[in-house]
Parts: structure tokens; sequence; C-alpha cells
């Protein structure tokens, strides 16, 4: 009898029901997922900063309330001039913020080939803030993240 102490179980039911007591979730997709949100190993490297995406949140919110950009570029510590991982020289022009606000979802129908659409309920409605510093590296300017950004060597 299981009386909810911990055990490992290591016995196969054989049912090959989907994700319950003994399986592993398997990721399906969902009408009302939000597919803007990174997932956990996609960007992933070695200068992962745990919560980034709140930095980047206040971030935006201060640079935005600010009267001295210029000052708060430099308390932030984004670098006017930097030098990428390959050693390219990086000049920085302009520091981007755009709004999103999801209000519709689209899902692909059962058979592939179309798609359906679905406004969403407001309580999924999903407002987003994309944040991008663009940097000239001598022939082309670049957009760069804040993560990118964290990664340049300053100049």
């Amino acid at each position: 009898m299981h009386r909810g102490h911990d055990h490992d179980h290591h016995h196969h039911h054989g049912n090959g029901a989907g994700a319950g007591h003994n399986h592993a979730a398997r990721p399906n997709a969902a009408q009302w997922q939000t597919p803007h949100l990174p997932h956990a190993n996609e960007h992933d490297d070695h200068h992962h900063e745990p919560d980034l995406d709140l930095v980047e949140m206040a971030f935006v919110e201060g640079f935005a309330a600010t009267k001295d950009p210029a000052s708060f570029l430099r308390l932030a510590r984004i670098p006017f001039q930097a030098a990428d991982a390959e050693g390219a020289k990086l000049v920085l022009l302009r520091v981007e913020t755009e709004a999103a606000t999801d209000v519709g979802s689209l899902t692909p129908r059962l058979g592939g080939g179309a798609m359906g659409y679905d406004p969403l309920p407001a309580r999924m409605v999903t407002h987003r803030r994309r944040l991008n510093f663009v940097y000239f590296d001598g022939s082309a300017p670049r957009e760069l993240t804040l993560a990118q950004v964290r990664a340049l060597t300053e100049a």
C-alpha cells in the first residue's frame, strides 16, 4: 500500500498513457500557449543571467523615464564602444524599445496545411516589450539583445 512516502518507481505500467505519475510530460502544443516566450534551452550560453527578462523590463522602464540617457547607459554598464567575441569593433548608435500586445492565436488544424485563428480572451492577452541595442560594426548596423551586449568586451 502506498502511503505517500518518497520512493522510486521503476516498474512500467505498459499502457502508453500520457503524462502522469510514472511518465515524463511531453511538450504538446496548446491552443493558448505563448510562442513568443523563449524556451529554457533555446538561447542558453555560458553568459546566462538569472531573471534576465526582469532585468530587461526594469531597464526598459528606467530608460524610458530617464532625463539623461547617456548616464543611464553608463550606470547600466552598456558600453558605447566595445568588441565582440571575434574582435570586431562596435560603437553604440541607438537603444530601441518596442511594445507588443498579443491579442490572437494561430493554431494548426488537424491534417496540416491550414491555420486557425482565435482571438484571445482578455485574461490571456499578453503585453511585452522588446529591447535592442543597435551597434555599428564598421560596415553595417547590428541589433543586439541585452544578453549579447553583456557578452561584449568594453573597448
